[in-house]
């Protein structure tokens, strides 16, 4: 057990400290305030958390990367230019404490296991999106097969339900 212990935390230390693959230089902290910056920098904290759980169901899902960072720079998956576009460092300090909590444990409590979100405003035409959530100016869902879909549209937005 120590030998393996010797093994795996220096390359877990690099890999945290080396942004998993994401460039190099980024941390998961860095990484979690980007996603919430990008995809919900104007939103209410309830939005920033949100976006933060589909971050963390990612990183706990065998189908994504296992990082913050690798899952927030996949490609396709987040806002273009996600990992290089320079944030404004006025809005840092509002992001940086829901993204603190997020990697500490929190999760918006409505979340469940959804892995997906897009804009509120925008309406897909698929039989296999499971809404769980509508906040921050995004609806949440999971994807599954048509049967077990209960609710095929986003529901009523709600904020104010996260801590602060």
């Amino acid at each position: 057990m120590i030998g393996y212990m010797r093994k795996v935390f220096p390359l877990l230390g690099m890999a945290i400290l080396s942004g998993c693959g994401s460039g190099g230089h980024h941390t998961e902290l860095d990484c979690m305030e980007r996603a919430m910056y990008f995809e919900s920098n104007r939103s209410s904290r309830d939005g920033m958390v949100a976006v933060g759980s589909v971050v963390m169901n990612r990183v706990e899902s065998a189908s994504y990367p296992n990082s913050v960072c690798g899952v927030v720079a996949q490609k396709n998956q987040f806002a273009p230019g996600i990992m290089s576009t320079k944030m404004d460092e006025r809005q840092l300090a509002r992001i940086k404490g829901p993204a603190v909590s997020v990697l500490k444990g929190e999760r918006h409590p409505l979340i469940g296991n959804a892995k997906f979100f897009h804009a509120a405003s925008y309406r897909a035409n698929y039989d296999n999106m499971h809404y769980v959530l509508v906040t921050g100016g995004n609806a949440f869902y999971e994807r599954r097969k048509r049967e077990l879909v209960t609710q095929p549209t986003p529901p009523a937005p709600i904020e104010g339900i996260t801590g602060s």
